[in-house]
């Protein structure tokens, strides 16, 4: 399992638009092959700050994802709204600690 986690910093004018395209493509993103779970996150203290976390199969699907028609376009839209440059970085969980 992989996971993504997308930091995106957008014009505080254009957030609206960013979570009306969010909410118009997050179920063809979630239910594209390889993807097992999506969740958008809001900075806390900065309200244009986004984040996406998913879990993906594996790398290759996560690539398969990112050369597909799906993200180019929805990538294509979603990065004429940043105010700063995204981060992205994907981790495997190595422990999960429960009570």
């Amino acid at each position: 399992m992989l996971i993504r986690v997308v930091r995106m910093t957008f014009q505080e004018d254009r957030i609206e638009d960013f979570l009306e395209n969010f909410e118009k493509n997050k179920k063809a993103i979630r239910g594209f092959e390889g993807c097992h779970h999506l969740e958008l996150w809001r900075d806390e203290n900065k309200p244009n700050v986004f984040m996406t976390y998913s879990h993906w199969e594996n790398e290759e699907a996560l690539n398969r994802y990112r050369d597909s028609e799906l993200f180019k376009k929805v990538w294509a839209f979603t990065k004429t709204l940043f105010s700063e440059k995204p981060f992205a970085f994907s981790s495997k969980k190595l422990q999960e600690v429960n009570f």
